[in-house]
């Protein structure tokens, strides 16, 4: 199911407002975070439109969560982050999808809770496919 309203069902230019389509996983979408404050954030947005992570079978949870441990592996080879943080939101975006959040020692907010949306540093678009490269020669 798809709600038409929705960033990750629809993408186009309702992703484009925060995040750029990666590729799809086992159940799963990858999404490269617009936002790279944290260098590395990228989102795992379930495949279909559903709200809670209860809402899926054992199996679906199973195969999403194996998905975000995949892409935080990615994460971890590409960029050496010292720890990923992982957030579940989504109180008025009722999709299910978690950012992964690569935290570093010398960098801001270590210790503490991530800003979802910081607005500190944007990329170019050379900036944001170098990323993107880098996330998928270690998927």
């Amino acid at each position: 199911m798809k709600d038409e309203n929705c960033a990750y069902c629809m993408r186009g230019d309702l992703l484009d407002k925060f995040g750029i389509y990666v590729c799809d996983l086992q159940v799963s979408s990858l999404i490269l975070f617009k936002e790279q404050s944290k260098l590395g954030r990228f989102v795992v947005a379930y495949k279909d439109h559903v709200g809670e992570i209860v809402e899926l079978s054992d199996e679906d949870r199973n195969a999403f969560m194996a998905d975000v441990v995949k892409v935080s592996r990615a994460i971890h080879k590409a960029f050496q982050p010292d720890k990923v943080n992982y957030g579940a939101y989504g109180d008025t975006g009722h999709h299910l999808h978690m950012h992964l959040v690569p935290k570093y020692k010398d960098g801001d907010e270590w210790g503490g809770v991530f800003q979802m949306n910081p607005g500190k540093v944007l990329l170019t678009e050379e900036g944001y496919n170098e990323l993107i490269e880098k996330i998928k020669a270690n998927l």
